[in-house]
């Protein structure tokens, strides 16, 4: 009989130097796990950065071509476009309009990027007067009505140039009302993410200073998930997932790892996770303040996103990981 000394399983073996760890190393980052948001505003010659998100702009269109450009240049595959119009309105209508900020936006970088995918962002925070993602009456959301005017933005954005959509309000039966507007007018080809499992969560606030969205008065957890719930996410999934989305997606990531994991396991969609803008301040303010290594902990933040299930991530630490991916840093 063979007699191991103790002990016997060493698992420092595997860690002893940094090939051995690359070998084994389970969970990887990719540029084509990226997805970079962008701020379009209108204007011209406009590129300003945002107080409480050091290093992300909004660019007036004239400007959003070079800072496209860039990302692609660094390998990036797709970014998700988020416009600020000139002027609001109680309904939104910009965002349906021809001559509305993503319409310009979408028609200049298919023109000058036509190798970029171009997502957009599918809601009405932004458009509105009131900062609420729909037609209000009575002080609250109208579902049905709002879900008439989704249909518009959405084959706008189609004719003008998006390669998806993503409509992030939280509209019950919003997919299955896109997939039949797209549809009917013969954009069968484009894909739906849809913001499937979005929390009423305290990380938005950074973006809403962005896309100057923030409801004038109220707050959106009337059609915003409640940041307890677990199982009622996987319904949210589901039911989007039957009515035609191509992708799910849950918002944010790193306070809700297991919606991500429990979404994986359940469903044969790919899925994404949004990094969204409290996350990636959070670190950026950690960073300035000499308390944390934010390069690592923005990679370890998204190595947890990936090993929870996530397909795809919409990260504001897009270009910075893809530079260090490119300079063989990770």
């Amino acid at each position: 009989m063979m007699f191991f000394k103790f002990p016997y399983s060493r698992p420092r073996r595997l860690r002893k130097g940094e090939n051995i760890r690359k070998l084994v190393r389970e969970t990887a980052l990719t540029l084509e796990d990226l997805i970079c948001p962008i701020f379009v505003r209108y204007g011209e010659n406009i590129v300003e950065e945002i107080p409480s998100m050091p290093g992300i702009y909004r660019y007036s269109v004239d400007k959003v071509v070079d800072a496209v450009k860039e990302i692609r240049d660094l390998g990036i595959p797709a970014v998700i476009l988020f416009g600020i119009p000139e002027k609001k309105d109680d309904i939104g209508s910009d965002t349906w309009s021809d001559e509305g900020i993503i319409q310009k936006a979408l028609r200049k970088l298919k023109k000058e990027v036509p190798d970029m995918y171009l997502i957009t962002d599918v809601c009405f925070c932004e458009y509105t007067t009131h900062g609420h993602c729909g037609v209000l009456k009575n002080g609250d959301i109208d579902n049905d009505a709002t879900l008439e005017n989704l249909k518009k933005q959405v084959v706008s954005h189609a004719k003008n140039g998006a390669d998806m959509v993503a409509p992030s309000g939280m509209m019950d039966g919003m997919v299955k009302a896109i997939r039949e507007a797209l549809d009917e007018e013969g954009f069968s080809h484009i894909p739906i993410m849809a913001y499937s499992a979005k929390f009423a969560s305290a990380f938005y606030g950074p973006f809403r200073e962005a896309a100057e969205s923030a409801p004038s008065f109220g707050d959106r957890r009337g059609y915003q998930m409640d940041p307890a719930n677990r199982r009622e996410a996987l319904k949210e999934v589901l039911i989007d997932a039957l009515e035609g989305a191509d992708i799910v997606m849950v918002k944010p990531a790193l306070s809700y790892l297991d919606v991500i994991s429990d979404v994986r396991k359940s469903l044969p969609l790919p899925v994404c996770a949004y990094n969204v803008s409290g996350e990636y301040s959070m670190v950026k303010a950690g960073g300035r303040l000499g308390w944390i290594d934010e390069k690592k902990v923005a990679l370890e933040i998204l190595l947890s996103i990936k090993r929870a299930g996530a397909d795809m991530i919409i990260t504001y630490f897009a270009k910075e990981i893809a530079l260090m991916i490119n300079k063989r840093e990770i």
